[in-house]
C-alpha cells in the first residue's frame, strides 16, 4: 500500500509539473502571428484563421502534422505542425477558436 501511495503521489506530481510547463495558446500562437496576424485576420496563403473555430483549427493542424491537409504551398505549415504535441494542438486550436 505504501508503494502504491508513493507511486500515485509521484504520478500526480509529474502531472502537475507537466501542466505548469505546458505552453499556453497565446505563446504558441506568437510563432503564427507573423503570417496570420495578431488576431488571425491576415490571410496567409488562404482564408484567415479568424472565425475558424477550435475544432476546425485542430483538424487543420492535425492534418498538416500528418501531411494529409493543405494545398500546394503546405510545406511551411507541415514543418510548423510537426513540432506540435497533441496537447499543443489542442491548446493552440482553442486559442485560435477565440478569434
Amino acid at each position: 500500500m505504501k508503494k502504491f501511495l508513493i507511486g500515485m503521489s509521484l504520478a500526480l506530481s509529474l502531472s502537475v509539473i507537466a501542466t505548469a510547463f505546458a505552453a499556453d495558446g497565446k505563446s504558441l500562437y506568437a510563432k503564427c502571428a507573423g503570417c496570420h496576424g495578431a488576431d488571425g485576420s491576415k490571410a496567409a496563403m488562404s482564408k484567415p484563421l479568424k472565425g475558424m473555430g477550435a475544432d476546425a483549427a485542430a483538424k487543420a493542424l492535425e492534418g498538416y502534422k500528418a501531411k494529409t491537409f493543405g494545398g500546394a504551398k503546405k510545406a511551411t505549415m507541415e514543418g510548423v505542425a510537426a513540432k506540435l504535441s497533441p496537447d499543443d494542438i489542442k491548446t493552440l486550436a482553442a486559442y485560435i477558436g477565440k478569434f
